[in-house]
């Protein structure tokens, strides 16, 4: 039997597109909600980056940009080891919902981990994107 492949959350956001998407794509929101510093190339092949304190910072590849619905970039998994090449796949879609915005987050590639990692990385970013997703709700609440 295979692992779990894919993480996906959907929440309903009381802001308009425009707001969410510079909150996902530029590294003054970035580094509001996500990490604690940021910086990013908003380009296919850019590169970004975010800190999330002194001790880490995640690597990633912009891999789509479709303004002002699609976001996509890969990133190092959770729990191995700095040089390892493998990667998960994050997409962010974004909807008109009414005045608001629903956004789906989908991640991508825990298959291809032996079990030990899977358990880890799958378990650290299915909480970490309950948490997150939370925290940008609470950016974009607090910028209204």
């Amino acid at each position: 039997m295979g692992f779990p492949d894919r993480i996906e959350r959907t929440v309903d956001i009381a802001h308009p597109p425009a707001a969410v998407w510079a909150a996902l794509t530029t590294a003054e929101g970035l580094s509001g909600w996500f990490g604690q510093q940021a910086k990013i190339d908003l380009r296919p092949g850019g590169s970004a980056s975010m800190s999330f304190g002194p001790e880490f910072t995640a690597a990633m590849r912009v891999e789509r940009v479709e303004e002002p619905t699609v976001f996509g970039f890969t990133w190092h998994i959770y729990g191995l080891s700095d040089d390892d090449p493998r990667r998960t796949y994050v997409e962010f879609t974004l909807e008109p919902a009414g005045a608001g915005t629903r956004l789906t987050v989908v991640e991508t590639g825990f298959a291809q981990l032996p079990e030990d990692a899977h358990r880890t990385a799958f378990g650290a970013n299915t909480q970490g994107w309950a948490s997150e997703l939370g925290e940008l709700v609470d950016y974009l609440d607090a910028a209204a």
